[in-house]
This record gives structure tokens, C-alpha cells and sequence, in this order.
């Protein structure tokens, strides 16, 4: 088959579309003939050298996928050779074929396209894991999103809306129309406001129950004083750096959390209870309509320098899907 391979850690120039062995599924696993995989982040970082694939995982990037079964290994029950699906993967979606635990897989879901399915199994696991079972969102209270117009910040305000809460978000003044059209109840610019003192006027001055942050480090200080009390402020991401000072006093007045949380690197069967949990609680909402995937543009998997120059832009808005056709 062709993957795209990464010959060295640097720029986008270093992903190569180069023939590779065929993977082989193992007990419990299915290959899947790919139609497109996604664009994350974290396959940049890999890509850089910054992000290296789990012990035993595909050396090529892609987090997520969609297709076809085209072949069971030992022990799959309920799947079928020739099933649709999309999966989350520990890596090798940026190829013709991959091989996945079937606690990974979730079928289709009803109205969505085949290759837009690809953009849902990461995002979808991502926010239904920290901001429903860990951070236990519910309706009424109120969600700050940071990154909204990325493809976790596109569903998390999809998600956090279809189940009755507020999601403010944080995002570049050209995307904020979109994200209140996903249902963002207000959105804030990053580069020129205060998101602790929009957060305090949309709240009333209560502050946000749950914050859901990519940032990291340069945020630390500003998310806890946006924390409502009992707030919980979870943490995926490191894009304004690894570290800061947190001031316990803040936490402790306001009886407040803090979480930080990685998905690729979890055990199989802690990854098979999240699809389960999405499949169960989210799935239905992708079905009546209140989720959809948000997806910027389709290039083909030859274009993956380009995908990454793109999302390493922040232009986009949503999700960069690789097509194998």
C-alpha cells in the first residue's frame, strides 16, 4: 500500500506518499480500506519530532479515519467485511489501509458522508471524555471553549448546546459568525479582549463551570479566574507553552479543578469505553441533526505538506480531511 511517511523530523516538506508494507490485523482488530483520514494537531507535532507514535503503534500520522472493513482478524464479533465505518486510531490514517481494534470503531452515522465521517471519531472522543465524563457538564451551567473554530472547538459548542448548556468560545474575529451559527452563545476575541471579563459579563459574573483549554501554560492563571465556583478547568493542550504558576489560594477559594488529559496514549480498553460512551451519548445527537462535522476543505493525501501548512495557519475553520480517491 502508500502511506505518508515522515523521513525526518521538520517542515511539512519531510511527509512523503512512499509504498509500505500492507498491515495485517491481529486478534480483535479489522483493516480498514481508507476513504480520508483527518488533519490534527498532534500529527504536526509528530511530524516535527515533538510527538513520537506510542510503543507498537503505526509509524505514519493520522489520529482518525473513515471506510470500508475489507478484512476481519481473529476474535471480531459484530462487524462485517464491507461495513462503513470511522475509527479512532493511535496512528496510521495517513494511508490506504490501516489496522484497528474494533473497541475503536463506530459505524457511519445516519446522514453523514462517508469521508466527512473521518473528521468525528478524535473530536467527538476528545470532548465527550473530558467535557461530559470527566468534567461533568450538564444543561444550564455554562462552557468556555478555547480554540473554537478548531475541529474539537467546532464540536465541543455543538455538543455543549444539543445538551442544554451556554458555550462561549474563543476564537479570530473572521471565524466568530460561523461559531454562533454552531450555537455559540457568544464568542470573544483572543488577540483583542479580555475573555476572563467576557466570561464574567455573559455569566453574570458567575464565571464558567467547565473550561475546556488547549493552550495550556499562558492561560493557566486567566482560565482559574474565569472558573466559576465548583468550576472545572480541563486541559489538552500545550499551544501557549508546558508551564506556569497556579495560584492554589484562587483554586481553593472557588473549590475548583484543574485536569489535563492525553487521548492517543491511553490504554485500548480505556479507548474502546470512550467510542462506547460516544457511540451511546453522542451518536444520536450526529443523527438528529444537532452535530454535524464541520469540515474546511477535502485535499487529496498526497497534499498532506499542504493540509499541515494550512492547519498550522490557524486559518481554517473546522477540520482538513486527506482523501485517498
Amino acid at each position: 500500500m502508500r502511506a505518508i511517511t515522515i523521513t525526518e523530523a521538520g517542515g511539512p516538506d519531510v511527509l512523503t506518499w512512499a509504498e509500505v508494507p500492507d498491515p495485517e490485523p491481529g486478534p480483535g482488530e479489522v483493516l480498514i480500506d481508507v476513504a480520508a483520514s483527518a488533519v490534527n494537531r498532534a500529527d504536526l507535532l509528530q511530524r516535527q519530532g515533538y510527538y513520537p507514535p506510542p510503543k507498537g503503534a503505526s509509524p505514519y500520522p493520522g489520529l482518525e479515519c473513515s471506510g470500508v472493513i475489507s478484512a476481519l482478524g481473529p476474535d471480531v464479533t459484530g462487524w462485517q467485511v464491507g461495513d462503513e465505518v470511522c475509527a479512532l486510531l493511535t496512528g496510521g490514517g495517513y494511508a490506504e489501509k490501516v489496522a484497528v481494534p474494533a473497541g475503536q470503531l463506530l459505524p457511519v452515522p445516519d446522514g453523514v458522508d462517508l469521508v466527512d465521517a473521518a473528521g468525528l471519531p478524535e473530536v467527538a472522543c476528545t470532548v465527550w471524555s473530558n467535557v461530559r465524563q470527566l468534567a461533568r457538564l450538564d444543561a444550564g451551567q455554562t462552557l468556555l471553549v478555547h480554540g473554537g473554530g478548531s475541529g474539537i472547538g467546532t464540536l465541543a459548542i455543538q455538543y455543549g448546546t444539543a445538551i442544554g448548556a451556554q458555550v462561549l468560545a474563543t476564537a479570530r474575529a473572521a471565524k466568530h459568525e460561523r461559531l454562533r451559527e454552531l450555537g455559540a452563545a457568544a464568542t470573544i476575541d483572543y488577540s483583542r479582549e479580555d475573555f476572563v471579563a467576557a466570561v464574567r459579563e455573559q455569566t453574570g459574573g458567575r464565571g464558567a463551570d467547565v473550561i475546556l483549554d488547549i493552550i495550556g501554560g499562558r492561560y493557566l492563571a486567566q482560565n482559574v479566574d474565569a472558573l466559576a465556583d465548583g468550576g472545572r478547568l480541563v486541559i489538552i493542550g500545550m499551544q501557549g507553552g508546558r508551564k506556569a504558576e497556579l495560584d492554589i489560594a484562587k483554586l481553593l477559594a472557588k473549590r475548583g479543578s484543574v485536569a489535563a488529559t492525553a487521548l492517543r496514549s491511553r490504554p485500548a480498553d480505556q479507548k474502546a469505553a470512550i467510542v462506547r460512551g460516544v457511540r451511546d451519548e453522542v451518536w444520536p445527537l450526529v443523527a438528529a441533526g444537532k452535530i454535524r462535522p464541520v469540515i474546511d476543505r477535502r485535499l487529496p493525501m498526497t497534499d498532506a505538506a499542504e493540509a499541515h501548512r494550512l492547519v498550522d495557519s490557524n486559518a481554517h475553520l473546522g477540520k482538513v480531511l486527506l482523501v485517498t480517491g
